[in-house]
């Protein structure tokens, strides 16, 4: 009885193993592929600041403007209040 259980268990851990084999296969191939047949070509819009205004490759540690925050911060409050308006 004892060996058909393990004889159960080994089979089921192979499939799963077999499973786990081709999952990271398959996602290695993809991203291989991914990355031989797509096209990287970095545009001045793509790599500029967006909305927030701040350049994206800078140094971390620069002074910043704070009136972003503000105006979202003021958003939210204004958008909650217009809420409790509604009936």
């Amino acid at each position: 009885m004892y060996n058909y259980i393990s004889i159960l268990d080994s089979q089921e851990h192979t499939t799963l193993f077999i499973f786990l084999l081709a999952s990271f296969g398959l996602s290695t191939i993809l991203l291989v592929l991914s990355l031989l047949i797509g096209t990287h070509n970095p545009y001045y819009e793509k790599i500029s600041a967006y909305e927030c205004g701040f350049e994206p490759f800078e140094d971390a540690r620069n002074k910043f403007d704070v009136k972003f925050y503000i105006v979202a911060i003021l958003f939210l409050i204004f958008d909650v209040e217009v809420l409790y308006l509604l009936p």
